[in-house]
């Protein structure tokens, strides 16, 4: 398990490795968003990384993430936070990436299968890193941070 207890926002000056309830639920709502992202990707006509950094949901839990950011700051949710950020972001530029690379060789007939092969790839990236940090928050784990 962890270093790190989860406990009630009703006792004050709580420790700083003591995590309230409420910032947990912040985290686990994030995670939900983002997850919808995927599942609306999956049943829409959007790749599930373009939903995933385009759609509503998840430009929620990004808003979010830098709004209660500080307030997870000394605990294992930081890490987190800094999961889902850093998976959105990192998404969105390899989004332009495959993007751009795709249409430069779509005019040597190459184009498709970097976009299909490349969002494909990504989608899959995606679901590992959101699933991966759903799971590890439910055992109250910190995320490695890479």
């Amino acid at each position: 398990m962890s270093d790190y207890q989860v406990m009630d926002q009703q006792q004050p000056n709580f420790p700083v490795n003591q995590v309230p309830r409420n910032l947990v639920t912040v985290t686990q709502i994030v995670y939900f968003l983002h997850g919808l992202s995927i599942v609306l990707g999956v049943f829409s006509g959007a790749s599930i990384a373009t939903a995933f950094v385009f759609g509503w949901p998840s430009i929620i839990a990004v808003i979010i993430n830098y709004v209660k950011r500080s307030d997870v700051q000394g605990t294992y949710l930081a890490s987190h936070f800094t999961w889902q950020i850093r998976t959105f972001w990192y998404a969105f530029w390899w989004i332009i990436f495959v993007w751009v690379v795709g249409f430069f060789l779509a005019f040597i007939l190459v184009g498709l299968a970097v976009w299909f092969i490349g969002f494909i790839v990504l989608g899959i990236w995606v679901c590992y890193r959101i699933i991966r940090g759903w799971l590890r928050l439910s055992d109250g784990l910190p995320m490695p941070i890479y």
